[in-house]
């Protein structure tokens, strides 16, 4: 079991509404914090979102999901499994972007990330818009690329928007293939659909090998099916798993900027990350929370449940 400090605060002890919201009611440890080594798991927010191309806001995301998190309990409800007395998590505060200045901001994120690694703290990300995956992967991959399970509407997959501008959230993992972060050949994106400018992104993945399973076969195969595949695709090895939550319908989850109608309800949702027990989790991201599109918080709510499943997966994946 883990040293107490860092087990959440119950709500039996202190109200929901009380106190100062952390991811989960986890503990603060900055880096430089005494306690910061014994850290197995970090909780991080990346307020940027300066790779949106239309509607702007995940940049406000981390803070209503830590808003959002107190909601969080320590027991899954299904598993049993209580992820906080198998690991030593904490929330590790949020990266400070330069609104300014994509490059800038990149390399702040990966140097804070650097430090994780350094650590031997697996983290796992609140965004920030997907953008924010391709600064994180440059650190979580030195020591060599990783496989990816990538939940999403869209493939991110592109070469460039807006005549030669490389760095969007509609390019992070067409950068990461190019830059040697992820293994093409152990990548699946499940959920892709949408209308769609052109076929640039299909005709990448299907060079380079791959995995995309559109909506129509994910919902006529159902979630089980479709996580055995995914599960073999990227075998035993280290691997990335990042979830935008416009994978989700927007029924459920309409607080985001690029909503596509047909996707998997809030239930699905949660399925399947559970289909991930037995992937080595390397690290993981929740991305384009956009509080601006829904006040309500029902969205954030939904993304930390699903942050909750994936810390879930990453206890059952303890490093040797």
């Amino acid at each position: 079991m883990s040293d107490p400090f860092f087990h959440p605060v119950s709500g039996f002890e202190l109200p929901r509404f009380a106190g100062i919201p952390t991811f989960m009611r986890l503990p603060h440890v900055p880096p430089g914090h005494d306690r910061w080594a014994e850290v197995d798991v970090g909780l991080v927010g990346v307020p940027w979102d300066s790779g949106t191309t239309n509607r702007p806001g995940p940049r406000h995301g981390p803070r209503q999901l830590r808003d959002a998190s107190t909601m969080i309990r320590a027991e899954h409800p299904v598993t049993g499994l209580r992820p906080f007395e198998a690991l030593s998590c904490a929330d590790l505060g949020d990266v400070g972007p330069n609104p300014a200045d994509i490059q800038d901001s990149m390399t702040r994120i990966t140097t804070f990330y650097d430090g994780l690694v350094s650590a031997g703290i697996r983290p796992l990300t609140a965004g920030g818009d997907h953008l924010t995956s391709l600064p994180v992967l440059r650190a979580l991959a030195r020591p060599g690329p990783l496989g990816m399970v990538h939940f999403d509407s869209h493939t991110d997959l592109f070469h460039s928007y807006f005549n030669g501008q490389m760095y969007t959230h509609g390019t992070p993992f067409r950068r990461a293939v190019e830059e040697g972060l992820l293994d093409p050949k152990r990548i699946v994106q499940i959920g892709i659909r949408g209308t769609m400018y052109d076929r640039e992104d299909r005709d990448f993945a299907e060079s380079v090998g791959i995995r995309i399973i559109p909506i129509e076969e994910f919902h006529a195969r159902g979630p089980e099916d479709v996580m055995a595949e995914a599960r073999e695709i990227v075998g035993p090895t280290p691997t990335y798993v990042s979830y935008d939550i416009d994978f989700v319908d927007p029924t459920f989850a309409p607080g985001t900027g690029t909503p596509e109608v047909g996707g998997p309800n809030a239930y699905q949702a949660l399925q399947v990350v559970r289909g991930l027990e037995g992937v080595t989790v390397a690290g993981a991201d929740l991305v384009e929370v956009s509080p601006p599109f829904d006040a309500s918080g029902g969205t954030a709510f939904l993304g930390v449940s699903i942050m909750f499943e994936l810390l879930c997966i990453m206890a059952g994946t303890l490093p040797a």
